[in-house]
């Protein structure tokens, strides 16, 4: 019989889960939570499917230790991004160690890895001492929606959000801000330029203004894991035919933000070139929105969650390596809800590309590790006597 975690990630990669809120009729999350808890049941655990929002689900597993102790959340979303271009996305294929299809490393090894280390531990006598909370989430590849929900409802004492790390232990992540900006004209046809005001060629100015402020944040002494600050430019539409002056342009940025740095920055950085701009012209009407805001995140300083992480990959055999990833988790969301978190997972390549895959045998260390961890991290709390 093969590995049980290796055959449960072919089963989760065999499933379409297209988040829908990014692909029109995606088939979202229902039918892999039903999956998932339907084996978190089998091993033993006690588990809940909860509709999130209309069509989108988290589901929710619970193993309690032998004796009163912390509780230790395991945290990986179910959806994915679409599958435009790919063969055969949903068919999982071994090869040469690695095993290729959409969500394989992003993130159905860590989800594989997670719920094994819940079997390994509940075959093995169960948990010694606290809780044990495998939480698999919806919508995080959109707007969070599962994890938004899940924190509601579920606290830890500390998280692992097991996201692909390549066995690094993620203790810092970047946030981002999409703002939009709108530069206005004036309609005319083509052949009156008296008459009209170019949008377009306004929004030049302001594309200017930002590379040169991304310049300027890419030149910043950076954080000390995640490097520096960054914006660039994302989608631009404008115009209505090509004889016309367009009265329009409206451009989205995105904007990657570090620890510390203020919620509104982004906004601020962007009104301050659109004031510059409007200052040297007297018909410059442009307007900027900050549209969505996820906050960057780091771990506690001096939180034990991070070394005893390491000294279960040393004990594995494993190097243990500590730094930040460029991307955004859900971990932000666990933290900013009072969660100490870590993120933490199995490696591969082809993030939200056309071929994907994920290394097998980091999918089955990282199942070992998490299970070691969970196994110490409960240690029973020390109850008050009374005479």
């Amino acid at each position: 019989m093969g590995d049980p975690t290796v055959e449960l990630l072919r089963t989760l990669v065999a499933i379409d889960s297209v988040n829908p809120a990014l692909v029109a009729g995606g088939a979202g999350e229902a039918e892999i939570a039903r999956v998932v808890a339907d084996e978190l049941r089998a091993i033993g655990l006690d588990t809940t499917v909860e509709e999130v929002a209309p069509g989108r689900f988290n589901a929710v597993g619970v193993l309690e230790g032998r004796a009163r102790g912390r509780t230790l959340m395991f945290c990986g979303h179910l959806d994915t991004v679409g599958v435009a271009s790919m063969a055969a996305p949903f068919d999982p294929i071994e090869r040469d160690g690695l095993l290729y299809g959409r969500g394989a490393q992003d993130m159905k090894g860590g989800l594989a890895a997670m719920i094994g280390a819940a079997r390994a531990i509940a075959e093995s006598g169960g948990l010694p001492a606290g809780r044990l909370v495998v939480a698999a989430v919806a919508d995080e590849e959109h707007g969070s929606l599962g994890a938004e929900a899940l924190v509601r409802r579920w606290s830890a004492d500390g998280a692992v959000v097991t996201e692909p790390t390549d066995l690094v232990v993620g203790v810092a992540h970047k946030g981002f801000a999409w703002v939009e900006v709108v530069t206005e004209g004036r309609a005319a046809h083509g052949s009156r330029p008296l008459e009209g005001r170019d949008a377009i060629l306004r929004m030049g100015r302001v594309l200017g203004g930002l590379e040169r402020l991304d310049r300027e944040l890419q030149s910043r002494p950076g954080h000390a894991l995640l490097g520096t600050a960054s914006l660039h430019a994302s989608l631009i539409e404008g115009g209505r035919e090509l004889s016309s002056y367009p009265d329009r342009c409206v451009l989205q940025l995105e904007r990657r933000t570090l620890p510390g740095e203020p919620p509104d920055g982004a906004l601020v950085e962007v009104e301050g070139i659109l004031r510059e701009l409007a200052a040297s012209d007297d018909e410059f009407p442009a307007a900027a929105r900050l549209s969505f805001v996820r906050f960057p995140y780091e771990s506690p300083a001096g939180h034990e969650l991070p070394e005893r992480l390491e000294s279960a990959l040393a004990r594995r055999g494993r190097p243990a390596r500590r730094g930040g990833m460029s991307f955004w988790t859900d971990a932000a969301i666990l933290g900013q809800a009072g969660i100490p978190s870590v993120v933490f997972g199995p490696g591969g390549a082809g993030l939200h590309s056309v071929e994907e895959h994920v290394r097998i045998d980091e999918v089955q260390a990282c199942r070992d590790v998490l299970a070691d961890l969970a196994r110490t991290f409960g240690s029973p709390l020390s109850l008050p006597t009374h005479s």
